[in-house]
């Protein structure tokens, strides 16, 4: 059980590398007006969707702790992000609010993560 945790963990960060890396690609062409979703951003965010749902389970298989007004506010975040994601994928160029928007939500779901206890 522990290196199928430590598997879906560290797919959880490389769908947050991808969403996060997808966003800083975007802020230049962003600036110049022809910002876009990229798939990097769509695959990240579900990607982080779908494995912190599986971490969760599998922390209360385990009979862990889990905050769940922590991961309540995970989970509302990252839905946000997706259906952001989603709702702008095949508009080109996009409102400048909208990378900047799925950037700030994505740090602000890091920092809920780190900082919340």
């Amino acid at each position: 059980m522990t290196i199928l945790f430590g598997i879906i963990l560290i797919l959880h960060f490389v769908g947050l590398a991808s969403l996060l890396g997808g966003v800083l690609v975007q802020v230049k062409d962003n600036a110049a007006g022809k910002g876009r979703i990229v798939a990097a951003m769509i695959h990240g965010a579900l990607t982080q969707l779908v494995t912190g749902i599986l971490l969760v389970g599998l922390i209360e298989m385990g009979s862990g702790d889990v905050n769940t007004a922590k991961i309540a506010t995970k989970l509302a975040v990252v839905i946000v992000i997706t259906v952001l994601v989603f709702v702008y994928r095949k508009k080109s160029p996009l409102a400048s609010w909208v990378v900047w928007l799925i950037g700030a939500l994505t740090l602000a779901n890091i920092a809920i993560a780190v900082l919340w206890h």
